[in-house]
């Protein structure tokens, strides 16, 4: 699903596609390759578990590795949001690789998390748009929260979330993958996927300081059309309050296990 494939194509993919495909492919194609993925290994090979287990496990630390180092020296955040997730698909993996129902729902949850933060990022980059059209590098964020800062008071908090700083949604996701992880006593799983949650915060964080702290760029056009701030504001709030009632989420995804562990 990721790791060397997605290295090869998937920034190049993210930075010459229309910014509206780019954010299809950013959500859809991941999450169906996953659910072929899990329902490949546990509906079909369950009992050869201890056979794929460590390529899951493999590919998993490549992801998370690539993701969290690559995209550092990047300037454009379609690249930047690009290797970005690749390492979130490898946190997905790490449930993937515990082999249990705790891992499996700790999967679908971080998938759901996923899509509507990755959601509101993108309706965030869709706001950058001056008179020659659309611009894509992060430098051109400068003084965001001075001329738009709602849109940058959003934009940072789904980079805390991203990086998986509590108790934004995204901490959630990455606790119940690495939880599993350690139940089925997978601990150096565990300490790796922390270890590049903790490098990819960097990344996720230079973009807040370039947001709050730099000298202003640019002040972008028009604000989003409505139903593109619908979507926003579904995600920040979904992203900020999810603490709050995380219930209903999570016994969705039980369900969704129950039908593969009966």
């Amino acid at each position: 699903i990721s790791a060397v494939p997605f290295h090869m194509w998937t920034p190049d993919v993210y930075e010459g596609a229309p910014t509206p495909v780019t954010a299809f492919f950013a959500g859809a194609p991941k999450v169906a390759a996953m659910a072929l993925v899990i329902r490949v290994l546990f509906g079909a090979f369950p009992a050869m578990e201890d056979q794929w287990q460590q390529i899951v496990i493999f590919i998993s630390i490549a992801s998370m590795v690539l993701g969290a180092f690559a995209a550092i020296g990047q300037s454009n955040i379609k690249r930047l949001l690009a290797y970005s997730s690749i390492s979130h698909m490898g946190f997905a993996l790490v449930g993937v690789a515990a082999g249990t129902p705790e891992g499996l729902r700790g999967v679908l949850v971080y998938l759901a998390i996923y899509v509507v933060m990755n959601a509101g990022v993108f309706c965030c980059v869709l706001a950058m748009n001056r008179k020659e059209g659309y611009v894509e590098s992060i430098a051109d964020l400068a003084g965001l929260s001075r001329s738009r800062p709602m849109l940058a008071f959003v934009f940072a908090m789904l980079m805390f979330s991203l990086a998986g700083v509590p108790p934004l949604a995204g901490f959630f996701g990455k606790f119940y993958v690495f939880m599993a992880a350690i139940e089925a006593g997978l601990y150096p799983l565990a300490v790796i996927g922390v270890l590049a949650s903790v490098v990819g915060a960097y990344y996720y964080l230079r973009i807040v300081k370039i947001m709050y702290f730099d000298e202003p760029a640019e002040p972008f056009e028009a604000p989003l059309p409505g139903e593109l701030t619908a979507v926003l504001g579904v995600s920040g709030i979904f992203t900020m309050l999810f603490f709050v009632y995380p219930a209903p989420l999570v016994a969705g995804a039980q369900m969704a296990v129950m039908a593969l562990f009966p």
